[in-house]
This record gives structure tokens, sequence and C-alpha cells, in this order.
């Protein structure tokens, strides 16, 4: 009987073992037992955020929206109220800004908090951060709406003073064909001039004294009929007429496009069977993608964390910089492998001030950035790259800050020059201190490490 107390206690302690650890997980991973700090930010719309949204701070998992205030008016504004954990608190400065950004196109949507700029304070506990509100698809389709009708509006304006010019050209020859007509027949003083054969001899005599006094022009008339030739050679008027026929059937066309348009956009946007509109049907279905990719990327993230699969997914390398602190970076068994190719750059030679006091990559800085991607060998472009960013600020938040503004510095470098996949490039600020094991207690400046290869 004794073994069997002994069996049912062993069974009881365990279970109340295993509850304790998932609830220590659970909490682990809403971060409840992380310090963190409250900050403030407010929008005149939400755009899907809602209470216990991720926030990422310079796009890194950084809290959750706690508490939501609803305004008392129309114009009032949404004040949300954020909770950051303590570790990131040094990268919020006071000229930080809060946008609502979604992961891909149908992700979750969740808020960012934009790193400030090195030399501002960093951001007060319960301060109010500047906000930025974001635009949304059927705000677009509004807009390219209105300059399609801009367009086609301008198009028929221009092709009516057209066809009002080519009727006034028109006109114009017609009259001169009419003139020409009167003259051969006789009307009118000038047609009377022509016929008169008394005054045709009087012409004639007086052409003949002037004939002398015109001898000396005849150089300049030959000029003139030589232009004349070659505006005739060239048949500009003909070209022109063309020109203008083919103005003609450009707007024609163009009109007809435009209305095809028009219509096609019409039977889009317009209700279906049921009276709901297109809109109405994307924002559903979008709706519906959202809620189906959260809840698989919860799924996916608690298997991950789970006290069976935990190991497995570590050993994998199933992980994202973003969710790794720097207290959980200098201990992965991956990024601080001393059998992984790596390259120290000294702040020194590397960076130089720029025009507004914040730091830029010098000329030899960049030489140094080519030579350790020379010394690294072709891998490095087949394989995760991080930039480890080192600062020895004397205040631990500018350490954070001044580290994860050099990593960027030189992510954006490989980025633009070097044929790397943007997934494989990661930046993780590390203050002062690499991880153990490395022959460098400390660093300032920057590692560029190729993570998996030995």
């Amino acid at each position: 009987m004794s073994k069997r107390y002994l069996a049912v206690g062993i069974f009881i302690i365990a279970g109340v073992i295993l509850f304790a650890l998932g609830i220590f997980l659970v909490g682990s991973r809403h971060q409840a037992f992380s310090r963190h700090v409250l900050l403030y930010t407010e929008f005149a719309d939400l755009d899907g955020i809602a209470k216990g949204s991720k926030v990422q701070v310079a796009g890194m998992d950084a809290g959750q929206v706690a508490k939501i205030d609803v305004p008392d008016s129309p114009s009032g504004h949404f004040r949300v109220q954020m909770k950051v954990d303590e570790s990131l608190h040094g990268l919020v400065r006071a000229d930080s800004v809060v946008t609502v950004d979604t992961e891909g196109v149908v992700g979750d949507t969740f808020l960012t908090i934009h790193s400030g700029s090195p030399n501002a304070v960093i951001a007060q506990p319960n301060s109010v951060l500047q906000s930025k509100p974001a635009v949304s698809m059927s705000d677009l389709l509004t807009h390219g709406l209105g300059i399609m009708n801009d367009a086609d509006a301008t198009i028929k304006q221009v092709g009516g003073k057209l066809n009002v010019a080519l009727d006034g050209v028109n006109g114009a020859v017609g009259n001169a064909n009419d003139l020409l007509v009167g003259l051969k027949e006789g009307r009118g003083p000038a047609g009377m001039l022509l016929r008169d054969e008394k005054m045709a001899g009087q012409i004639r005599e007086t052409m003949s004294n002037v004939q002398a006094t015109t001898s000396n022009l005849n150089q300049a008339s030959g000029r003139v009929n030589s232009i004349v030739a070659d505006v005739q050679q060239r048949q500009l008027p003909q070209k022109l007429d063309d020109t203008m026929t083919q103005v003609h059937s450009a707007t024609a066309r163009a009109d007809a496009t435009i209305q095809q348009v028009q219509q096609s956009l019409t039977q889009a946007l317009g209700p279906d069977v049921n009276g709901v509109t297109a809109g109405q049907n994307i924002n559903e279905a979008l709706t519906n993608i959202n809620v189906a990719t959260g809840n698989m990327a919860e799924d996916t993230e608690a298997l991950k964390h789970n006290f069976f699969f935990k190991g497995f997914f570590n050993h994998r390398g199933y992980f994202t910089l973003s969710s790794l602190s720097p207290l959980e970076y200098r201990r992965s068994k991956l990024f601080g492998s001393t059998q992984s190719p790596r390259a120290w750059l000294q702040a020194d030679t590397l960076f130089q001030h720029g025009p507004h006091g914040t730091e830029e990559l010098s000329a030899d800085g960049k030489h140094m950035i080519d030579a350790a991607v020379a010394s690294l060998g072709d891998s490095i472009f087949t394989h995760p790259v991080v930039i480890e960013g080192y600062s020895d600020a004397s205040a631990s938040a500018d350490a954070l800050s001044w580290s994860y503004a050099r990593a960027q510095l030189v992510r954006s470098y490989l980025a633009a020059r070097y044929p790397f996949t943007a997934k494989n490039l990661g930046v993780m600020p590390l203050s002062t201190t690499p991880p153990p094991g490395l022959g460098h207690d400390q660093w300032s400046g920057v590692c560029i490490l190729v993570a998996g290869k030995k």
C-alpha cells in the first residue's frame, strides 16, 4: 500500500512541476516576467491595432499594446498605451515616430517604434511619442481613380482644341481658293487690273525701266528661291497635315482606352448579386487571411518554445534576430561558436563624423569592409551573415543606440554593393561586450559573422 501512495505522490508532484513550468513558459512568451517601460502614442484611426498587438523597436520584438483609450468625440484620437522592454528603452528617443505596419501584405498588424537620432534624449516613461498615420488600400484606389478621371478630361480637352484648330485651317484654305477664282474671273479691283490690256502694257513699260535696278537683286532672289525650293522639297505642309491626322487618331484611341478602363473599374468595384461591393469583399477576405495567418504564426511560435521541441528548433537554427535579446544572443551556441568565421573592424578607422554629428562610413572603412568580405570567401553569400555592432559609450543606453546605428551602416553598405539576399543579412547591437570565448572582452566597432559555417 505504501508503494502505491509513493507512486501517486510522485505523479502528483511531477504534474505540479509540469504545470508550474508551463505557466513560466507562457509568461516568458508574453514577456510577463520582463521589466517594461510604459509609453503612449495617439492615432486618429487604429487600422487594425487592438489590445495585445505586438510592438517592435527598430525591427525587434519589444512588447505589446497594453491599453487603448477611446476618444469622446469623432474629432478626438485613440490613446494607445505600449509596454516596451526596458532593455530596448535606449533606442527610443524623444524624436522617435510610431507607425502602423503589417507582416507582409496580409500579415498581422503591429506598431513599430522607429529609433530616433543618437543626439536626441531618451524618451521618458509615460511620455507621448509622435505617430504617423498608415495609408490604406482603399485610399490608394480612390486616388488612382481620381488621376484617371483627370487624365480623361485633359485628353478630351486637348482633342477639342485640335478639332477647332483643324476647322480654322480648313476655313482659311477655302477662303484663299475663293479669292483666286475671283481674280481669274475679273471680279473686284485686283481682277479688273489683271484683265485690262492697256493697264498691262503700262505695267510692262514700268517693269522694263525697273529691270536695271533689280539686276543687283538677282543674287538675293536666287537665295530666296533656294530656300523656297528646300521648303517644297521637305514637304513641310504635307508633314504638318500628317502629324495633325496622327494626333487626332491618337486622341481618339486614348479616349476609347480610358472609357474601357473606366468600365472595367466600374464593373470590378461595383456590388455583386448580394449587394456587397468589391472593397467590402476584399476587406473581409484580408481579415480572414490575417486571422488564419496570425493563428498559424502563434501555433508555430508556441511549438518553438515548447519544452519538448525547444531543443530541436534551437539545434536546427529556427530563430529570428528580432526575437533574440543581446543576452540570449551571447548565450547562443550558434552565434558564439569560435569555429564560425569572423572579421573584427575597429571604429576608429571604420567611421568618421558626419555633417550633423552622426557617424558615417569613411573611405578607409569601406576598403576595410571590402577586404573583410574577400577574406571570408564566397561562402559569405550562401550563409546567414550577422553584423554585430559595438560601442564603448559610457551610458548603457547610448552604447546600445550607437552599436545598433553602426551595425545598420555596415549592413546597408553590404546590401548595396554585394549580391546578398536581404533575409540573410541581420544586425545585433551588443553595446560593448562580445560573446564569451572569442578573444575580445570588449570591442568598439563591428564584427561580421558568417553563421553556420565551420
